[in-house]
């Protein structure tokens, strides 16, 4: 079972957005994550306002820009946990593509890398592992005490990193 769990509010009770497969496709009321060339073929097609796609791990994030500002929702998919190419993907999406809408990390979410997807940009976790949902339910949120790299969130106040440099 796949629980959806965000930064701002926990567990969510309805969750809307569909990984359509053979055997589940959206219905009334939900909205389809589309893998990004059945995206970019609907993007192209319509001029719908509240899109969603799903990335695999080796999706070009670029070729979202000429519809970035009508993406609701960005799944970007882990299909294990030693493949981080999901956490690039996020930080492009977030600083160099300028995408502000849900950014939701699928597939492999351990609890270990959520500290990681949060500074990274995701703000939503579709979380199947029951050790990582137990946990979050507890509110047994894993942080890190120390940062040696800057993130894409904002430092805490009075916090700064004189090396860090954009661009």
């Amino acid at each position: 079972m796949t629980r959806i769990w965000t930064e701002k509010g926990g567990f969510a009770a309805n969750d809307p957005y569909v990984i359509e497969t053979e055997e589940r496709q959206a219905g009334e009321g939900e909205i389809a994550l589309l893998p990004l060339e059945d995206f970019l073929t609907k993007a192209a097609e319509s001029n719908d306002a509240n899109l969603a796609v799903v990335l695999k791990p080796a999706d070009d994030v670029r070729r979202l820009e000429p519809f970035i500002g009508r993406i609701a929702l960005v799944a970007v998919t882990f299909p294990a946990f030693n493949d981080g190419r999901g956490f690039s993907q996020a930080v492009w999406l977030r600083e160099k593509v300028g995408f502000t809408g849900s950014l939701r990390a699928v597939g492999d979410v351990l609890l270990d890398l959520i500290p990681h997807m949060l500074r990274t940009g995701f703000d939503s976790l579709a979380i199947t592992n029951p050790v990582a949902i137990a946990r979050l339910e507890a509110g047994n949120l894993p942080g890190i005490a120390e940062h040696y790299q800057p993130s894409v969130k904002p430092a805490a106040a009075g916090a700064a990193y004189s090396w860090r440099r954009r661009g």
